[in-house]
């Protein structure tokens, strides 16, 4: 494998650095091919280095990237996606991932070399197995609105409604706190948990390695936010084991391992050295990048 370090100081030293880092990127992402005999679409998104940037989430556009990343690819070999994502909108996940079931046949595996998290997480439950290294973690899929955990808002709202009956004199402090929500502020965190677990249940029932409870308590893990205690909790390939997921170890082929890092090395020092802040590619050479408007 080549450290980070290592393909830092080449990419320096080369008289164009970014064509030499493409070229390494493309060399990497066919020899993980060639290794698994599987098709390989790369996901990444830059959030870790330009947090603050336009299109780092998992959106609607991402539909054209995946297009153009299937085209031609040989359908009958399955796929492995290599995921880094902060997560994003629960409806162009649900696309995204009818979209890939309906090329492959459901023949999908997800990488995780480092993090995939909330809608990203839910794109690798919905694989039929997740390949995760020491290193590698997932995140709960508990829905968001604005940031704000819904399950929270819900949990906030019944004891507003029972410290008041308990207690009618709190009235006047919960009615300031109530009052930031907006009349179909309740009803929209409902819909969108409701959302969120309905796809997590369809994609896991779909996979017959997970039994109907392994699936319970895989839910319970991922979706209740009285477990995870935050939307930013990173879940271990130890806790994704315990829990039924159909984990593939990374350090069980040390050859691909150090492949997969290596490319995982290669998109962290691209988007460093650049303004790409999402990346889509597969080992033919068909790639997809967003760039950043402005530099971060």
């Amino acid at each position: 494998m080549s450290s980070w370090s290592e393909i830092l100081n080449a990419v320096e030293e080369e008289g164009k650095p970014l064509k030499y880092l493409h070229e390494l990127r493309g060399k990497t992402l066919q020899q993980i091919s060639e290794k698994t005999g599987r098709n390989l679409i790369a996901y990444y998104s830059g959030w870790l280095t330009k947090p603050q940037a336009f299109d780092i989430d998992i959106n609607d556009t991402d539909k054209n990237a995946f297009m153009q990343a299937v085209y031609k690819l040989d359908k009958n070999k399955g796929v492995d996606l290599v995921l880094h994502t902060p997560g994003g909108s629960i409806a162009a996940t649900e696309s995204i991932v009818d979209y890939l079931h309906s090329l492959f046949n459901g023949d999908i595996r997800a990488i995780i070399p480092q993090i995939s998290m909330s809608a990203g997480t839910m794109i690798a439950l919905a694989c039929k197995e997740i390949m995760m290294g020491k290193q590698s973690n997932l995140g709960p899929i508990d829905a968001q609105m604005g940031g704000i955990a819904c399950q929270a808002v819900l949990s906030e709202f019944k004891k507003a409604k029972e410290e008041v009956r308990n207690n009618p004199a709190s009235l006047g402090l919960w009615q300031v706190i109530i009052s930031k929500y907006h009349p179909t502020f309740l009803t929209a965190c409902e819909n969108a948990i409701a959302w969120s677990e309905e796809l997590a249940k369809e994609w896991l029932g779909a996979n017959d390695q997970i039994s109907n409870d392994q699936i319970g308590t895989i839910l319970n893990t991922f979706i209740e936010h009285n477990n995870s205690k935050s939307h930013n909790r990173h879940i271990s390939i130890k806790k994704c084991k315990e829990v039924g997921l159909k984990i593939i170890d990374m350090e069980d082929d040390p050859d691909l391992q150090d492949l997969i890092l290596s490319l995982h090395h290669c998109y962290m020092i691209l988007f460093d050295k650049t303004n790409i802040v999402k990346a889509v590619e597969n080992q033919i050479g068909g790639t997809y990048f967003r760039i950043n408007p402005s530099p971060s």
